[in-house]
């Protein structure tokens, strides 16, 4: 068995997403892996579960700079590949990546038994690596698949909420026009002309069913602060005419009795 190359220190990064194989013993050799989309090997490499393996093989794949000229053609990638005293077992564990289409870094920690096993280690060294890989993909599976279950659940609320303003509006265009004409009789005694003014015919009622859901919700704001408007007027209104009671009846009391004298 060649020597191991000494690793120099790299910092542990506790809070990166990993993904973790079953353990494989075999002979007392025990195997196990960690598969990290956005560490470096060298930073799995530092984790202190693997820290007195006696071999920490890596290898790593991630898109690279390099462009083809052809936009069809799929994009190239750098791949790199540590045996850490385990010949050959850092170019098959980089297979595994590029047969799996994986991007990010691995390790397969081998922890030396004291028997010789083979050509068999390589098997055990792949077999975990596709453990801890299967398990990220089935949990980005597993994203995707929420992400799009969200994103059709707001699709539903959205035309939901479309379809209740384009019920609702309606209803507030006929509640305008109705405290509208309440305005007018309470102004009864204005000018015309200020009668006239006060119920101008509404602008033309928009074919809702055809707007977004935004313009939608504008409208429902502007109908909102318009009948918030008009019910101030009308109670303003009311004001008026409760203090202006008293003034009318005592004129009418001074002409009834003026009336009768005469």
């Amino acid at each position: 068995m060649s020597p191991k190359r000494a690793l120099s220190p790299t910092p542990f990064h506790p809070s990166a997403a990993i993904y973790r194989s079953s353990s494989i013993t075999d002979r007392s050799s025990r195997f196990t892996a960690i598969y990290s989309p956005s560490l470096t090997a060298k930073q799995l490499q530092s984790r202190p579960e693997v820290s007195d393996a006696t071999h920490r093989i890596t290898a790593s794949r991630t898109p690279s700079t390099q462009r083809s000229l052809t936009p069809s053609q799929q994009p190239f990638y750098t791949t790199t590949h540590s045996d850490d005293g385990e010949k050959y077992a850092g170019k098959a564990l980089a297979s595994v990546l590029s047969d799996l289409n994986a991007e990010g870094s691995i390790i397969v920690a081998r922890w030396y038994g004291g028997i010789m096993l083979g050509p068999v280690r390589f098997e055990h060294i792949k077999n975990c690596a596709r453990e801890a890989l299967s398990k990220h993909l089935n949990s980005t599976q597993q994203q995707q698949s929420q992400v799009k279950k969200a994103r059709t659940v707001t699709d539903d609320d959205e035309e939901k909420r479309r379809a209740d303003l384009i019920r609702v509006l309606p209803e507030r265009d006929r509640s305008i026009s109705v405290l509208r004409g309440l305005l007018v009789e309470k102004h009864a005694t204005e000018s015309s002309s200020l009668k006239e003014e006060k119920v101008a015919s509404p602008a033309k009622v928009p074919e809702y069913s055809k707007l977004p859901l935004k313009t939608l919700e504008n409208l429902e704001r502007a109908r909102d602060a318009t009948i918030g408007w008009i019910l101030a007027q009308i109670e303003k209104a009311e004001i008026v005419q409760q203090a202006e009671a008293p003034q009318e009846a005592e004129v009418a009391e001074k002409t009834k009795v003026a009336s009768d004298a005469g």
